[in-house]
């Protein structure tokens, strides 16, 4: 009988914290009731993110030419800042990720009946946005977060610089990029929105899962994980834009796909960007290990 009890104690708990985050992920009034709006959104006009993108890009480079300038050689103690940013990240990243797959499940129930007429499979809607579709309800709330996050994101570039005083263009660029396309999202309901967020939420959970392991002490394998993980991201975000292209002109249009369009652009210059520093870091690697067996060859005669 305390067996039996104790598992229905344990069902029912359950029960009520999936109740709980069902809430907070799903049903609350905010999440519910969200509308994008440049008047109401903070964040919301092309004016914040020009100037957010504007002094991104100035603070690092004045902060790291004053330290060049002042030959400040010791790094910048920041104390347990990039642990709880790490962390902060990492939780931020796995919220978005459940909110927005449970959205998105959520809206593919609620809208089953309109499928059935058009013929449209949620796949197809994941992809390819209806015409017509404004930015608001539960997908377009979570979409608002992962553009909020992106602000949090780049502190990680300030912390690289103080820390470790080294400033990456690739960096600035990437982070600039991922913030207007995250912008245009919103701006103009586009479509492939909904996989982008859940892939690309997915990959920060484990990378910034994995930066605060190491950053508490925890053992670590020396693995190139983030570069792995953003091929795959890169791969998989190829796959879904050629389905976004079939889709257009097999079903008479996607939302926001002039907004799509500029995107791809975005996204070619990040993938060779990354693609360029990818390969130099693997051939300096490569260059550094074979310099270091012809050290101890010649040491060991």
């Amino acid at each position: 009988m305390q067996e039996i009890y104790t598992k229905s104690q344990t069902l029912s708990m359950l029960e009520f914290t999936k109740e709980k985050l069902k809430y907070w992920l799903l049903d609350h009034p905010s999440i519910v009731s969200f509308r994008w709006s440049p008047t109401h959104s903070w964040g919301g006009t092309w004016w914040f993110l020009i100037s957010a993108i504007f002094f991104y890009i100035t603070i690092p480079i004045t902060i790291h030419v004053i330290l060049k300038l002042c030959r400040i050689r010791c790094h910048v103690p920041l104390g347990p800042l990039p642990v709880i940013h790490s962390l902060l990240m990492s939780l931020i990243s796995i919220t978005i990720f459940f909110g927005m797959f449970f959205s998105a499940e959520a809206e593919v129930r609620d809208t089953r009946w309109l499928w059935q007429r058009t013929r449209t499979t949620p796949f197809e809607w994941l992809l390819c946005f209806p015409l017509g579709i404004r930015s608001s309800g539960r997908v377009f709330f979570w979409s608002y977060a992962f553009y909020l996050s992106r602000y949090l994101h780049m502190l990680r570039t300030l912390f690289i610089v103080l820390s470790e005083r080294k400033l990456s263009f690739f960096r600035l660029f990437n982070n600039s990029i991922i913030l207007i396309m995250s912008f245009l999202w919103l701006e103009f309901s586009q479509s492939l929105q909904v996989l982008t967020i859940l892939f690309s939420t997915l990959v920060c959970f484990v990378v910034y899962g994995y930066r605060f392991w190491i950053q508490i002490g925890l053992p670590s394998k020396t693995f190139h994980y983030a570069g792995n993980l953003h091929m795959m991201l890169f791969g998989c975000n190829l796959a879904c834009h050629v389905g976004v292209v079939l889709l257009h002109y097999s079903r008479g249009g996607c939302n926001g796909i002039g907004a799509w369009v500029f995107n791809s652009f975005l996204n070619v210059l990040i993938l060779w960007h990354f693609f360029k520093s990818y390969f130099d870091n693997h051939y300096q690697r490569e260059d550094t290990s074979s310099k270091r067996g012809q050290i101890k060859a010649k040491s060991n005669p």
